[in-house]
């Protein structure tokens, strides 16, 4: 069975057991230190070109650049358990039951200055006591100094004391077409440098559980493996486009032909940042956006199936101030188009906070634009589930969304199901497994605020809206279980 997990650069060895790599979403730095001399080349690839019969010539631009990393950390472990280990008496005789043990593990990263600044995936280097990196396939070894980590993008920058290295040249990702060919470079299984090829298989990946928490991975089925971790995956010209983090693995923990790559214009913009010793901050719009579909579409009135749908406009945000409201669908950011709402709160997330940014959107059909100023990320709030309702319900009219009930919102419900007195709407208290509704994705427990873009103040506002609702669709606003609002497209033919 398939299993998604990270290509951990910790390939370990048999006594140290199993490298436990923990996400926490802050960043760290050490200090500051000069701007390093990066080269970036932003021209395309030469795609009418065929290849000859090797990719050595790649290989020996490329590869003096990638290093190997290991890693050591000390890890304390508790003995087997005692039931009296909590009391202080058996302490005070017996001591600490624990012992430490020295984990290590192995991975990769690339040369991107002369001077010594080296970029790695943070997962490679997270939790470490020491970090070695060895240059020249293995010839030279330094001890490295971790000058900051991002973990939000799995991005991490390493510092050597060594000169005129051989740097890397950094492309530009923003160019990359699937079907492009690229080489992975980086050190699989502690056996040593070894390139892999492949092609770009798609681009612009995200929504895998468990990984950055910023997803925009490129991906390959040039071969990754544990240990590729941190390493280079670099194109046709032998330039950076990638730093390989992640692998979609069998039960053994093999390349499937399933790999992901930071791209390395995300890299770029925390790079700057922690070598220049600034805060890794990112900008904040204050919306809550989903993705549209078909239906969704069709009820917006909207030419295709791109842009980002707000669902919902939080109070006071920049997107608040500046105009910006539920149902809009915004199409350009900064002068960017939008393809979907992950496109969009990457792009807000490397705004610079106090910049003012244009954004162009479609309100009714009708395109507007509006100047917002970015403000600086919060800390993020997590969102409560709640517990079915067992209120009495109301029937919906059997024409319009079929197979569901709704009740009013009482102080009980809310109360259970903590929902906020600004949400008003008809509390959803059962949804016929075989309905449109459910299809469609509404549930027990969430509050439909709209139909059809009109307020809904309540259960008998309900039936009346869906009394007079026309057409093959209705849209619905809904305030979730989980805190958020989203809208539905349903199916409008009776089941």
């Amino acid at each position: 069975m398939k299993t998604i997990s990270k290509s951990i650069a910790g390939f370990l060895s048999a006594v140290a057991g199993a490298l436990l790599v923990v996400a926490v979403f802050h960043f760290t730095l050490w200090g500051k230190d000069t701007a390093p001399n990066i080269t970036v080349s932003t021209t395309p690839v030469n795609r009418d070109a065929r290849n000859g019969g090797s990719y050595a010539p790649i290989v020996k631009k490329a590869a003096p650049s990638v290093v190997n990393i290991s890693t050591s950390r000390t890890v304390r472990q508790r003995l087997a358990r005692s039931p009296f280990q909590n009391d202080p008496l058996f302490r005070q005789f017996f001591g600490d039951q624990s012992r430490t043990r020295r984990e290590e593990s192995l991975g990769s990263g690339v040369i991107i200055s002369p001077d010594g600044y080296i970029l790695t995936a943070n997962h490679v280097v997270d939790g470490a006591d020491e970090v070695k990196v060895a240059v020249d396939d293995g010839k030279k070894e330094y001890t490295a100094k971790v000058i900051g980590t991002d973990p939000p993008t799995d991005v991490a920058v390493l510092k050597i004391d060594a000169k005129d290295l051989p740097a890397i040249t950094l492309g530009d990702s923003d160019q990359l077409e699937v079907g492009d060919i690229v080489l992975a470079i980086g050190n699989p299984f502690g056996i040593g440098q070894t390139v892999t090829t492949g092609i770009i298989s798609a681009l612009g990946r995200n929504g895998l559980a468990g990984f950055n928490q910023y997803q925009d991975f490129i991906q390959t089925d040039a071969a990754i493996n544990p240990g590729n971790s941190g390493g280079a995956l670099v194109d046709a010209e032998g330039r950076l486009v990638g730093i390989n983090t992640a692998i979609i693995a069998n039960d053994n923990g093999g390349n499937q032909g399933i790999g992901f790559a930071v791209p390395i214009n995300m890299a770029r913009h925390v790079v700057e940042r922690l070598i220049s010793g600034q805060r890794v901050t990112r900008g904040y719009l204050g919306v809550k956006l989903q993705d549209l579909d078909a239906g969704l579409a069709e009820q917006f009135g909207l030419p295709d199936q791109k842009g980002a749908l707000l669902d919902d406009v939080l109070p006071n945000t920049p997107a608040d101030k500046a105009g910006l409201k539920s149902g809009d669908v915004i199409i350009e950011f900064d002068g960017k188009k939008i393809s979907d709402a992950n496109s969009l709160r990457l792009m807000t997330s490397q705004t610079t906070p106090g910049s003012k940014v244009l954004v162009k959107l479609l309100r009714n059909g009708r395109e507007n634009t509006f100047t917002v100023m970015i403000a600086e990320l919060p800390g993020q709030v997590a969102a409560n589930p709640a517990p079915k309702n067992n209120s009495d319900s109301v029937g919906f009219n059997p024409d319009a969304l079929d197979g569901v009930t709704v009740a009013d919102l009482d102080a009980a419900a809310r109360q259970q199901l903590r929902i906020p007195n600004n949400v008003q709407g008809a509390l959803v208290t059962d949804v016929a497994t075989d309905s449109n509704s459910a299809e469609a994705g509404l549930q027990i427990g969430d509050v439909i605020a709209e139909i059809n873009r009109q307020p809904v103040s309540g259960s008998d506002a309900a039936i009346k809206l869906c009394k007079q609702a026309t057409g093959g669709q209705i849209l619905l606003k809904i305030w979730q279980r989980t805190g958020d609002t989203h809208y539905l497209s349903v199916d409008n033919t009776k089941k």
